[in-house]
């Protein structure tokens, strides 16, 4: 996403607030995949809707991942 400088991020930040659509959505979707080696099925990707959500999404498949 092409973001103000200066924009906030926190957590709590939605993607759809910060002008992410749903192309955009499943891009950061294939970004974190190939970003930390990993598969996000249909379903985690729709749940996601925070930069938290991404982040929790990312750590649960890694930790998964190593086991």
């Amino acid at each position: 996403l092409a973001l103000p400088d200066g924009t906030a991020l926190t957590g709590d930040s939605k993607f759809s607030e910060l002008g992410a659509d749903s192309l955009d959505t499943v891009e950061i979707v294939m970004g974190l995949e190939e970003a930390f080696n990993i598969t996000v099925d249909e379903t985690s990707a729709q749940d996601i809707a925070t930069v938290q959500d991404a982040a929790d999404l990312i750590e649960k498949l890694v930790l998964e991942k190593g086991a």
